[in-house]
């Protein structure tokens, strides 16, 4: 992984579980084959790191629905 494009993505998506988990999801998909990446992987780079590249381009975003997590019972 690469540190400098974690601490960029970091800047878009400064909520770290949120981060998280929008990469471990996103790779799945790019490794399953069930999407494929929205991006041109470079040459030798890891899955991991292409989405990271997403998330600083801002080809991969997350919303997050306050509402429906306070029906669950969560606290914002």
């Amino acid at each position: 992984m690469d540190f400098e494009l974690l601490d960029k993505a970091k800047e878009k998506v400064p909520n770290i579980p949120v981060l998280v988990n929008m990469v471990s999801l996103r790779v799945r998909e790019i490794n399953r084959n069930v999407r494929r990446p929205l991006l041109v992987p470079k040459e030798d780079e890891e899955t991991v790191d292409t989405v990271l590249r997403e998330i600083i381009e801002g080809k991969l975003t997350a919303e997050i629905d306050y509402d429906q997590l306070e029906r669950r019972g969560y606290n914002r």
